[in-house]
């Protein structure tokens, strides 16, 4: 068992979410997920631009926060395709249903791992259930409080954002 910290640093949210994301991208996509960049929230702007599909779960304990993922459009349902094993166009059939159910599970699998790392070194916390959204021009507001963490990563072409917001009593 890991020891207790008795705070969190930048490269324990660093390293824990890539790690996160990269397990989740090989597991249920089967494709290589790597780190781009650490930005700040205005990294962010550029990337609303088109269609996209936010998931979030939110965990509450010792310490508190979400993590939001956004995922363009076209790779969310790329995405379910792969999971579901499904054409594109079977995808589209289905209408947002398929869509969010998989970014969903990808959301929660990836916040999954995320906190499993934070209670392994002494903030223990539980998960919410995952919050979908799919539309244009989404943003996400900062939580009162909240560290925020803003991660950006490329997996086979397409780019992933992990917003991570944290707050420690």
């Amino acid at each position: 068992m890991a020891t207790a910290v008795s705070t969190i640093s930048d490269s324990l949210i660093q390293d824990s979410i890539v790690r996160a994301v990269r397990n989740v991208c090989v597991t249920m996509l089967k494709q290589e997920a790597g780190l781009v960049e650490k930005s700040t929230v205005t990294g962010y702007d550029g990337f609303k631009e088109k269609p996209h599909v936010f998931g979030s779960v939110g965990f509450a304990g010792v310490i508190d926060g979400i993590v939001y993922l956004c995922i363009p459009d076209d790779f969310a349902q790329d995405a379910a395709a792969r999971v579901l094993g499904m054409s594109l166009a079977e995808v589209e059939m289905t209408g947002d249903e398929a869509v969010k159910d998989v970014v969903g599970e990808i959301t929660n699998m990836t916040v999954g791992g995320f906190k499993n790392a934070l209670c392994n070194v002494g903030f223990p916390c539980k998960l919410t259930l995952p919050t979908i959204v799919r539309g244009d021009s989404l943003s996400v507001a900062g939580l009162k409080g909240a560290i925020r963490h803003v991660f950006h990563f490329d997996c086979s072409g397409h780019r992933l954002i992990a917003d991570i917001q944290l707050r420690q009593d």
